[in-house]
């Protein structure tokens, strides 16, 4: 990275998770292909680091068609075992069933509201939620937004949404902008 001396919210440590905080952490997403991708990524990570996904993103990319969800909802039992063969990426079947589930359920809603932009945003109003933490140990796993978002997809038959994905997929998205105040991306 450039600037070293910056000061950054405490878990960007390595090189990649710099940029990934500089670049995207926090920064409102309303494209909806970024949207899927990130919401697949974040039911990876569970039980993982982040890291480890951001070392994996690449593979994740080209082995899940670059996340276009409707090739994703039509997988069929052979590209889940292709998958599940595919080294580079995280081989759990669950998570790749599910994968494929919350494609077809993420179509569902396009359907329903025009975009998957659309019926996220709407929980905040559109406007970003902008956190005033003074340190990362304040940052909350999950928030009555976090639950009522994950009970909602669940509700479609969503799989991996549950609150603490949601809360981590809602600050990767910027629906909350969790970057502590000493951190350089502090809004207030």
């Amino acid at each position: 990275m450039k600037n070293e001396n910056i000061e950054r919210c405490s878990w960007a440590t390595t090189d990649l998770y710099k940029e990934y905080h500089d670049k995207e952490w926090g920064n409102p997403v309303h494209d909806d292909d970024k949207l899927f991708e990130m919401l697949i990524l974040e039911g990876m990570q569970a039980g993982l680091s982040w890291l480890t996904i951001l070392k994996k993103r690449a593979a994740f990319r080209e082995a899940f068609d670059q996340f276009d969800c409707r090739k994703i909802a039509r997988y069929a039992e052979a590209k889940i075992e292709e998958l599940m063969k595919n080294e580079k990426i995280i081989r759990n079947r669950l998570k790749i069933r599910s994968a494929v589930t919350n494609a077809q359920q993420f179509i569902k809603i396009q359907e329903e509201y025009g975009s998957f932009d659309s019926f996220l945003w709407s929980y905040v109003g559109g406007k970003p939620v902008k956190n005033h933490f003074e340190s990362e140990d304040e940052l909350p796993a999950k928030t009555p937004l976090s639950d009522k978002i994950s009970k909602d997809l669940k509700k479609y038959g969503f799989k991996f949404v549950g609150s603490t994905i949601i809360y981590a997929y809602m600050q990767a998205v910027g629906i909350v902008n969790d970057h502590v105040k000493r951190c350089y991306l502090y809004q207030s």
